[in-house]
């Protein structure tokens, strides 16, 4: 059987012990801090009651809000910009900064960016762009996409981001002592922060009451992205809206302890503007994109609505042993572990990305380390019917994993439990037949013994110990 794309990431991750023991290593430090900053279950589960009846009523109120949010950012001279597609995005963000004679391009994370492909779209187009966060710096500089949604470069070590600063920048002396790596970075990034005509964020929370743009951030780079260029963009999912600014501490408090096991962020950064007159620092001139690409095919869904509850926070990947195995690069997809596996289908669709419903164990870590309690291993459990289901009633691209040949098989099972007489006559001829079977059938055989028919059958065996068919 041909191995598909997916297997052979797999493959190819198991056999890296490096980035195997980078990431395992990685992920038990995150959750060991996570449980040392939420110790009292009863605090815990209150404050996830509370942030899930936030997110859940962000998402029964989401257009009214996104409406809000327009129109309070609007008013505070922030520029809306609606994208449907990514591709839609963008020509907008390109636009943009073409109409400010923008050349080059300093970016704060952002995952959203990275679900558009920006880097690639501005770089075909003559625009410079460059990654201002130090994991997503270390990621451009290797030409490698994320492998974490928090810590983007977490597949690897210092030895090996001080061999790629010795090759990308040999005229700086070579150390790998972490505190001087990042300080190497800096100071390269300190200097194109003053000279990027325009900058570039994601958004954490968007509150719909204020018209704010909330980021969080551990390195500064954020701040000085949204701040200090000219022109500040900032990109995020239509999802991303809260009613209410006094919703945001909740959600604050229960991310950074869920992603990095810190009591608070280093920095939070609360953006309602461009710079007005008398201010000494921001920019010019702010822009939000909102990007819909299939988050209101989610949102139509009852059940799948929950997946849009997301704040990014990365527990999921973390507690799930399948990710800590193979690293985000085996998924293939932007956003890996648990939530990639229930959002990359529905955005991108089955037929894409439907295999990698089966990239889970059905353990249950992530629904009990979620700060919103989505319950991912039911939305995986969904979308594996709905992979297979034939009434294309599911979720985008349903019944595009549905084998023909399954199928029929199921239906001849089905008619021959049917009818007791045919189930008989069936058992003998398996019975007789027993040798015949082959030796790998389909996906069952990849990671199973295949079963074959016992040489006499229970019924048979019963009938000996003296019990007839009654």
């Amino acid at each position: 059987m041909a191995q598909t794309e997916f297997r052979v990431r797999i493959g190819k991750a198991l056999g890296d012990a490096g980035v195997r023991g980078n990431i395992r290593k990685a992920m038990d430090g995150l959750m060991e801090k996570r449980l040392q900053v939420l110790p009292d279950p009863v605090e815990r589960e209150g404050l996830r009651s509370l942030c899930e009846g936030i997110r859940a009523n962000s998402l029964e109120k989401l257009p009214e809000l996104l409406e809000t949010l327009e129109a309070r950012c609007t008013a505070n001279g922030i520029r809306v910009h609606w994208a449907e597609t990514p591709d839609e995005a963008n020509r907008v963000v390109h636009s943009i900064l073409e109409s400010h004679g923008a050349r080059t391009l300093v970016k704060g994370k952002s995952m959203v960016s990275e679900e558009m492909g920006l880097n690639e779209f501005l770089e075909a187009r003559g625009v410079e762009v460059l990654e201002s966060d130090l994991g997503e710096f270390i990621l451009q500089l290797a030409g490698e996409r994320p492998s974490h949604i928090i810590a983007p470069a977490i597949h690897k070590n210092r030895q090996d981001v001080a061999g790629l600063f010795r090759r990308k920048f040999p005229e700086i002396e070579y150390t790998e002592d972490i505190d001087q790596l990042a300080q190497n970075a800096r100071e390269i990034m300190r200097r194109k922060f003053y000279e990027a005509d325009a900058g570039l964020s994601g958004v954490n929370f968007a509150v719909a009451e204020t018209g704010t743009l909330c980021l969080v951030e551990n390195e500064g780079n954020g701040r000085m992205s949204t701040t200090v260029p000219p022109v500040h963009i900032a990109v995020t999912g239509i999802e991303k809206v809260v009613e209410e600014l006094a919703q945001v501490p909740p959600l604050l408090s229960l991310l950074t302890r869920s992603a990095t096991g810190q009591p608070i962020t280093t920095y939070f950064n609360m953006i309602s503007g461009p710079r007005r007159p008398g201010e000494k620092d921001g920019p010019e001139a702010v822009h939000l994109v909102l990007l819909d690409n299939g988050r209101s095919r989610m949102y139509a869904d009852a059940e799948l609505q929950a997946t849009l509850r997301c704040i990014r926070c990365g527990a999921c990947m973390n507690h799930c042993p399948v990710y800590a195995r193979v690293g985000g690069h085996a998924y293939g997809t932007v956003y890996p572990g648990p939530i990639g596996i229930v959002f990359e289908p529905q955005k991108d669709g089955l037929d894409r990305h439907g295999e990698l419903t089966q990239a889970s164990t059905l353990c249950g870590a992530c629904g009990e380390v979620c700060p919103v309690r989505i319950p991912l291993p039911e939305l995986i459990n969904r979308l594996r019917h709905d992979a297979v289901r034939s009434d294309g009633e599911g979720a985008a691209g349903s019944g595009t994993r549905r084998s023909a040949t399954e199928a029929w098989v199921w239906h001849l099972w089905s008619l021959v439990h049917a009818r007791p007489a045919v189930y008989r006559a069936f058992l003998r001829a398996a019975s007789l037949g027993r040798r015949l079977v082959p030796r790998r059938v389909g996906n069952w055989s990849m990671a199973r013994s295949t079963p074959r028919p016992a040489p006499r059958s229970l019924h048979d065996m019963a009938r000996e110990k003296g019990f007839g068919d009654e």
